[in-house]
This record gives C-alpha cells, structure tokens and sequence, in this order.
C-alpha cells in the first residue's frame, strides 16, 4: 500500500516544481503541504505492517509533521516566516536524531561520521559567512542539528536494531535532506541561482526514505 502512493508523490513533487518556477503561487501553495501530506501517509500506514515498532513511528510522525510546519512557513517570503520555518526544520531534526538514537543507541564508527561531518559543517559555515548578517547564530544553529540528524542516521549501519534495509533508507533519507538544505543556504544565502528550487527533489525523495523506514524492521 505505502509503495503505491510513492507515484503519487512524485506527480504532486513534480507538479509542485513546476509551480515554483512559473510562480503560481495558488499551485505551490496547493501541491507543497499535499506533497508532504502524503508522506506522512506513508509512514502511518507502517503502523499496520508486521514487526513494526509503534514507537519509531511516532518519532518519524513528528519530525514530518514538524516538517510539515516548516514547509507551509517557507511558502511565505518575509524572513519571520523563515526563522519559523528554520526553527521547526531544526526541531523535526532533533525528532529524528532522538528517534534514531534510542532505538540505535551509540557506535564506534560513529566518530569517523562524525569527523566527516563536523570538516562539512566547518567549510559550509565559512562559505556561507559572508552573507548571513543577523541570521548567523541560527544557522549555525541549524547546521549543527542537521549534521548530529544525519550522523545518528548513519549510525544505523553500526547497530544491530536496524536491517540494512533500514539503514539505507534512514542513511540516505538524512543525506539527500541535507543536500536539499544546503542548495537552499546556498541561494539564500551566498549565490542565488535559477534553478535551485530542484532541491525540492531532494528534499521529498529523502523524507520519503525516512517515512518508509519504519515498515522495514526485521
């Protein structure tokens, strides 16, 4: 059932695209909170998949809706609507990166992710620095929870709770929400670009993968 909707999510994604780059406002405001509607679907009907941990779920049912929030928050171009949009990304995150850890726990090789990811989070701070005035303090902020998210994601592949399955797709849900994140820093920040609104690909394909991570459990 939940591999059935994934097709709809891509026609409502690309629809949404689409919508950005004519500016049809009415169409964005439509297809981008229906986009992540639907994956929140996705991940409540895991609650009726064999094996399933109800309480995963729940914690991936707030970090969407938390993204949720944020999603409607950044359709709006005043920077108040930023800063919450900022700080509801920034908790749905923490939701994440608790989720992960309690069923997860701590690994070794947890550090090497961790070296990797604090060398990242350095060199985008400094190319962003230029450009953030006042907002500095938030981003650096927020740069720091993605990066602690996308390591207890990671994690994933050190632990014993996770199958591979589930590694990959929490692994490579926060990775792809990253990314999607940094091209949005990037244009908003440091060098705006036409064709930046892509990262909305991104940033669906990941929180779908974290949104069907809970039906994998072993």
């Amino acid at each position: 059932m939940q591999l059935f909707i994934v097709p709809f999510i891509a026609i409502t994604v690309s629809l949404l695209i689409r919508a950005e780059f004519r500016a049809e406002q009415r169409q964005v405001y439509f297809f981008k909170p229906l986009s992540t509607l639907l994956v929140i679907l996705v991940a409540a009907l895991s609650f009726a998949t064999p094996n399933a941990k109800e309480g995963y779920t729940v914690g991936i049912l707030v970090g969407l809706i938390l993204s949720l929030g944020g999603d409607v928050a950044l359709m709006f171009p005043s920077g108040r609507a930023f800063l919450t949009g900022l700080v509801l990304f920034l908790l749905a995150h923490v939701a994440y990166a608790v989720t992960f850890t309690v069923y997860n726990g701590f690994h070794a090789g947890d550090l090497v992710s961790a070296s990797v990811l604090l060398a990242l989070a350095v060199a985008v701070y400094l190319y962003l620095h230029p450009g953030l005035g006042e907002m500095q303090g938030p981003v650096v902020g927020y740069i720091v929870i993605i990066c602690l998210m996308v390591n207890r994601a990671t994690s994933a592949f050190f632990g014993t709770t996770f199958t591979q399955t589930q590694a990959w797709l929490v692994a490579g849900g926060s990775v792809l929400f990253w990314l999607s994140d940094l091209i949005l820093a990037v244009n908003r920040f440091r060098r705006p670009f036409k064709y930046h609104r892509f990262n909305l690909a991104l940033y669906y394909g990941g929180q779908l993968l974290i949104a069907l991570s809970p039906s994998y459990f072993g």
